[in-house]
């Protein structure tokens, strides 16, 4: 057989064990690079279904007990000093399985994007909640993301009966369980937290259009190099976090000077 009836042939089979004796023994340099490259992809892709299901096992617990609206909850933006911090909801539908769905900072910018728009299309319903720089410094981040989270549930028509959270707990009437590094160990906490970090991403280039030196879009807000060059050459914006440091600081000297 020719080398691209071989790759034409591997496109039909399901796992290594289907490939006939004939190829198997086959010296060909060529031929057994493909024989490398289809069990390679079919290990990750055994690999990532058994994650898959993994993360699948506080939802099907649920189900089990008898909740039909399980709601992962997860939140962007905690650390950075600037911009809002952005929490979602999300309740998937039963039948969704997107195999590369894992915590949003395992994966890059374009992957991200491809999965935002494929577990909107899978979710039965689903809602962001952002609060602003503003409440952040007047309630502090920790219960800004509180507040950020329940917008995000209130925004859901279909109210969620049982809420999987990534390590924070709510205080409403919902029934919940809140997992550290909940977006590693839950698919729809993961969802949630990739339509956190895609939907406040966006939201920070915009951001950098209006207020450009500080990168913006490069670092969502966080104190990068280039963010901290911004602040000390072009002063705090009106995104700025003025309890975070160093812009804190930045103040208490400039109140001070006057």
């Amino acid at each position: 057989m020719k080398i691209s009836e071989i790759k034409q042939l591997f496109s039909t089979l399901n796992s290594p064990d289907e490939i006939p004796l004939e190829i198997l023994n086959d010296e060909r340099v060529g031929v057994q690079k493909e024989i490398r490259r289809f069990r390679n992809v079919y290990e990750k892709k055994v690999a990532l279904q058994q994650r898959h299901e993994k993360m699948l096992m506080f939802e099907q617990l649920k189900r089990c007990e008898g909740y039909r609206y399980i709601a992962g909850i997860d939140e962007v933006g905690r650390g950075p000093l600037a911009g809002p911090v952005v929490a979602a909801c999300v309740v998937m539908k039963e039948d969704s399985h997107l195999l590369e769905v894992n915590d949003s900072k395992k994966l890059s910018l374009e992957k991200r994007d491809t999965l935002y728009d494929l577990i909107l299309s899978q979710a039965l319903d689903y809602g962001i909640g952002v609060v602003s720089c503003e409440t952040i410094d007047d309630i502090n981040i920790y219960e800004a993301t509180k507040v950020a989270m329940q917008q995000a549930i209130d925004q859901m028509t279909v109210k969620p009966d049982y809420l999987l959270i990534d390590a924070m707990k709510l205080n409403n009437s919902i029934p919940q369980e809140n997992l550290i590094k909940g977006d590693a160990k839950s698919y729809s906490i993961a969802c949630a937290s990739i339509v956190a970090k895609v939907t406040r991403d966006r939201m920070m280039a915009d951001y950098d259009k209006q207020y450009p030196g500080y990168a913006f879009a490069e670092n969502a807000g966080y104190g990068t190099k280039k963010h901290l060059e911004g602040l000390s050459k072009l002063g705090i914006t009106p995104i700025h976090r003025k309890t975070f440091e160093p812009i804190k600081s930045m103040l208490q000297n400039k109140n001070g000077d006057v």
